[in-house]
């Protein structure tokens, strides 16, 4: 589950003579959100049903997701990052998968939601800030 970082990635890219294989290998590895989503299950040893519950998606549809059936908008997937206890890391390659914008501290929401995650907050202490400082809750 642990991939390299940007930093050295890009290290690496800037080394490389020609960036054709530097390509290939990032071809070679892409990362599905069904996949990461059960790689983190594993790492936390968690059940999907409990993550689903605790993140309140519909049933139905928070399987889909774990399956690939379905996409999940931003904000699904940051109710999954709550309930998984994801790190801002986490959550921002979990958004990646997801195909969808990564978490940016100069948006106010995004910065309020980083330090949530970062303090451990739970996804109701989160919306509780949201709501605090104006912004839209993770509906």
């Amino acid at each position: 589950m642990e991939e390299p970082l940007t930093e050295d990635m890009l290290s690496e890219l800037l080394a490389a003579d020609d960036p054709t294989r530097f390509i290939r290998k990032a071809e070679d590895e892409p990362r599905s959100l069904s996949g990461y989503l059960n790689e983190l299950l594993a790492a936390k040893d968690l059940k999907r049903s409990q993550v689903i519950r605790v993140a309140g998606i519909n049933e139905t549809f928070g399987y889909q997701i774990f399956t690939g059936a379905r996409r999940a908008s931003r904000n699904n997937l940051l109710k999954l990052a709550f309930a998984l206890g994801l790190s801002v890391r986490e959550t921002n390659r979990l958004l990646q998968a997801g195909e969808t914008n990564g978490l940016y501290c100069k948006n106010k929401r995004d910065a309020i939601i980083i330090f949530s995650l970062e303090h451990g907050y739970s996804l109701q202490k989160t919306q509780e800030e949201l709501y605090r400082f104006g912004e839209a809750t993770i509906d």
